[in-house]
Parts: C-alpha cells; sequence; structure tokens
C-alpha cells in the first residue's frame, strides 16, 4: 500500500526523479481533483504525487477543489500528506530559499469549501485543531532534513490568505502583529480537510521572496521562480529521505 501522497505546490507542478507507474482518475462527491493521482516510485519508494494548481499550473489558489483532493487522497488509503508550497517570508530568519516546516497556521481565506461536515449530518462534527499539522510527520520531516544535512527552520506560524492577488505591506503588518511567519495561499483548508478524514498531514514551506514591505521594492514573479528553483534540490534531498523514514 502506498503510505506517502506529495501535493505540489507552485514550483512543484511536477517530480523531475519521479519514475510513473499508473495515472489513477478519482472522481469525488466533491468534484473533480486537481488532476489524475500520479502513482510512482521516487528514489526507490512509492508515492503518489498531486499537482495542487494542476499539470499545466492553470487552478488559482482561491479555486483549487481542496476537498476533491483530500478525499481521493483518504479514498486510496494514503497515511501520510505533504503538503507542499512557496510562501512569503515575514519573520526576518524567513529568506529567499530556506525551508520552514510550520507548527501553527491563522486562516484569512473565505468562500472555499472549507468542510466535509455540512451536509446530511447525524449530528454536528467538530475537530480538535488546536495543533494543526500532525505532529508525527513533522517530527519525521526534520528528521529528514538533518538526515540530508539541510538547514531548515522547524516552526512558524503560516498565515493562509485568499489570493491570487500578493498581498500589500499593510495586511503583512497585520499578519505580522497576529503572530504569522509566512504567508502563502493554499494552506487553507488543506490542513483543516485532511484532519477531518484522519490523515497525517504536515506542510513543507519553500521561501520564495520577503513578504510585501519586507524586502527591497517589488516583488517580481521573475524573483520568485529564481528563488523557488534554488530551492528545489534541497527539498528533493528532504523527500528522499522522509520516504525512507516513512516507508522503510
Amino acid at each position: 500500500m502506498t503510505k506517502l501522497a506529495i501535493i505540489g505546490g507552485s514550483g512543484f507542478t511536477r517530480m523531475e526523479s519521479l519514475e510513473i507507474t499508473r495515472r489513477e482518475v478519482v472522481s469525488t462527491p466533491y468534484g473533480e481533483p486537481s488532476s489524475p493521482l500520479i502513482h510512482g516510485i521516487f528514489e526507490g519508494i512509492e508515492i503518489v504525487f498531486l499537482p495542487r494548481h494542476g499539470a499545466g499550473h492553470t487552478i488559482p489558489p482561491h479555486k483549487v477543489n481542496y476537498r476533491a483532493n483530500i478525499w481521493a487522497l483518504k479514498h486510496i488509503n494514503v497515511d501520510y500528506v505533504v503538503g507542499m508550497a512557496t510562501v512569503g517570508g515575514i519573520r526576518d530568519d524567513m529568506t529567499p530559499g530556506a525551508i520552514a516546516i510550520p507548527d501553527q497556521i491563522i486562516d484569512y481565506t473565505w468562500g472555499r469549501g472549507h468542510t466535509f461536515f455540512e451536509l446530511d449530518l447525524a449530528q454536528v462534527t467538530h475537530i480538535d485543531f488546536t495543533e494543526p499539522y500532525c505532529s508525527e510527520l513533522r517530527d519525521a520531516l526534520i528528521n529528514a532534513a538533518d538526515s540530508a544535512g539541510l538547514d531548515i527552520i522547524k516552526n512558524g506560524t503560516y498565515g493562509a490568505t485568499q489570493g491570487p492577488r500578493l498581498e500589500t505591506a499593510m495586511e503583512i503588518k497585520r499578519l505580522q502583529n497576529d503572530g504569522c511567519d509566512i504567508v502563502g495561499m493554499t494552506g487553507m483548508p488543506e490542513a483543516a480537510l485532511a484532519r477531518e478524514l484522519g490523515l497525517c498531514y504536515a506542510h513543507c514551506s519553500v521561501v520564495a521572496n520577503r513578504a510585501a514591505g519586507k524586502g527591497d521594492g517589488p516583488i517580481t514573479m521573475d524573483e520568485i521562480e529564481t528563488n523557488m528553483r534554488n530551492g528545489m534540490a534541497s527539498v528533493y534531498a528532504l523527500l528522499q529521505e522522509l520516504g525512507k523514514i516513512l516507508c522503510c
């Protein structure tokens, strides 16, 4: 059984080293996932890969069908889900190229399908979200980074904004005052949906730029893309070690 699924974000729409064995189309009660589930072998480990924004990176953050994606992964019985994403750095040490494993999240999104518990309920259902990420998988990611010799940031609060536009400098100041260390557009409701279905989910963030007002001048897509490319080698090294920890 495939234990590990990777949800790829911007800059991670495909895995270069993945030997694809099959593509699986999964129909869900919530519509179609972002793409077929891609089964393959990554550095000797069987995984499932799902590009969050679609194979051609055509789905913006606020239009991702998060419920369908998470339901599909639960349906094929994966145990662990790593959500990959690029983010903006707010805290001083969240510099371009850094890899962070956040331990908290604040949700500023709206209008997204954010729960499975809303129709035909026998009773109202609440989940405990005190610690939003699976501690077992967070520890595995941190240990994998240590094994790979990577100097990562082992905590932080992810501020999930609506997108698809980037934030204003004053919005980033507000997020910082709220306690956010990084900012992205896809961290929620993905994490909460995984918790609702009992999946062990954690997030791995690649800092692609300093957030609005934190760097010198405007944020450019060239800057973001360059930093994403530079961070990919470290990401692959981390995921290779993670596979060994979880699947061997």
